[in-house]
């Protein structure tokens, strides 16, 4: 997050203790007041600074090296690498890219089995499921004959007999060949 302030020379001397008043006088900060610091308030301290700096920089004379010019050498100097660096940095990108595209078939791979077996688990969930349809229609149907044969039982029973008695009266009738349809 950038803050932007107008560049009057009020906001070039703001202190690091006006910024956070919470801290010592300006001229006793130490490294560890700077630690616990939120993002704003960085950011605040970085743009004084840079703002103190141009402000010295346009004031100090071309024969005077200052403190404020090392920064700019210093992101230039990173800015300009060595062979040897980027050839690193090449086989780098190269490792990078490699292990992408292995991820990246990996992942595919990975959805394509679970598409399959997805597709198995659906497929077997419609043979169930005609299965069970199947089963109803022949419970159905089971039932249907019982009760359909259920006179026939009641009066058996009512005349006494067994299963046992009508199996041999139905053998007996086929021995006489007198059986009835």
């Amino acid at each position: 997050m950038m803050v932007q302030h107008s560049g009057q020379v009020s906001a070039l001397e703001v202190s690091a203790s006006a910024i956070v008043p919470t801290l010592s006088p300006a001229g006793s900060l130490g490294f560890d007041d700077f630690t616990n610091l939120t993002p704003l308030v960085k950011e605040e301290l970085r743009f004084a600074i840079q703002n103190k700096r141009q402000f010295h920089r346009m004031s100090s004379t071309l024969d005077t090296v200052t403190v404020s010019e090392r920064p700019v050498e210093a992101a230039m100097m990173k800015t300009e690498f060595s062979p040897e660096e980027d050839e690193r940095k090449k086989r780098r990108r190269e490792r990078n890219k490699i292990a992408a595209a292995k991820c990246r078939n990996k992942k595919k791979e990975k959805t394509e089995c679970l598409q399959k077996e997805s597709e198995k688990l659906e497929t077997i969930n419609a043979e169930l499921k005609a299965q069970i349809e199947e089963l109803k229609n022949e419970k159905q149907h089971l039932i249907y004959m019982l009760n359909l044969h259920r006179p026939t039982c009641i009066v058996r029973a009512q005349n006494g007999r067994t299963p046992e008695d009508e199996r041999n009266l139905f053998i007996q009738q086929i021995k006489e060949g007198t059986l009835q349809g």
